[in-house]
């Protein structure tokens, strides 16, 4: 074997144990994200995509000269067969031709194992991402879920408060609890809704975002709403007074 088919057949064996890492069950996507992140992969990263380029090239080549070495040792192996020569030229031919169809095969699951190589990388680092997403939602979700249930608290308070103010305020503002009744309970069932959709966040990050928003902005005019009430209830207690 010559020294490039030598290299070649190195080259592979090296992609196929990188691969057999990455697939490794108990290393997560977060701990390749950090490795992947490290500032010398950093510097390479300029020459990355060249280096990718620049092999592929140099393995297509060697793939079709190897493709090449096949037709030529082929077609003489055929020649000899037909023809009254020693043994031993035929058996150089047969030799020829089996180093060719070995150099086709080690050129080109090279070939191949790099660009899987390069896809498998790819697909770990989104990976990565899509579970740092899910954790930061679930966590905002979570705050939002306990900031609305002691706001909904807050709000039972007060409805009990504004039942021992008189009848002629009274009326507005049974109407505007059982709004904000309404609003509560819409916003039980998009919490509701947010916390069935977090089982599919994997497969759904942008509709989460969404939901939350619609959440942070429903919980915002909810606080509205509060504030205005305890204000109501601050001019009641003094006009009691």
């Amino acid at each position: 074997m010559t020294v490039q088919w030598v290299a070649v057949a190195t080259f592979l064996y090296a992609e196929i144990g990188l691969i057999l890492i990455f697939c490794l069950p108990f290393i997560p996507p977060q701990r390749w994200q950090k490795i992947f992140s490290f500032h010398v992969w950093g510097k390479i990263a300029t020459f990355w995509n060249k280096a990718f380029l620049t092999i592929i090239v140099l393995l297509i080549v060697l793939f079709l000269d190897a493709v090449r070495e096949i037709r030529k040792y082929s077609y003489a192996h055929a020649i000899e067969k037909s023809s009254v020569r020693s043994p031993s030229a035929y058996e150089h031919t047969q030799m020829k031709l089996f180093r060719s169809q070995r150099n086709l095969y080690i050129s080109g699951f090279s070939l191949f194992f790099w660009l899987v190589l390069r896809r498998l990388v790819t697909l770990i680092t989104q990976l990565a991402k899509e579970l740092s997403t899910k954790g930061a939602l679930k966590t905002q979700m979570e705050n939002t879920s306990v900031a609305a249930r002691k706001l909904m608290e807050e709000n039972e308070k007060l409805k009990r408060l504004l039942k021992t103010y008189g009848k002629g305020e009274q009326h507005m503002l049974e109407a505007e609890n059982k709004k904000l009744v309404e609003d509560q309970e819409k916003l039980k069932t998009e919490l509701k809704k947010t916390s069935d959709a977090l089982s599919k966040a994997q497969n759904d990050v942008m509709t989460m975002k969404m939901q939350s928003e619609r959440l942070s902005k429903e919980y915002d005019r909810l606080l509205k709403e509060h504030s205005e009430l305890q204000d109501r209830v601050e001019k009641g207690n003094k006009k009691g007074l």
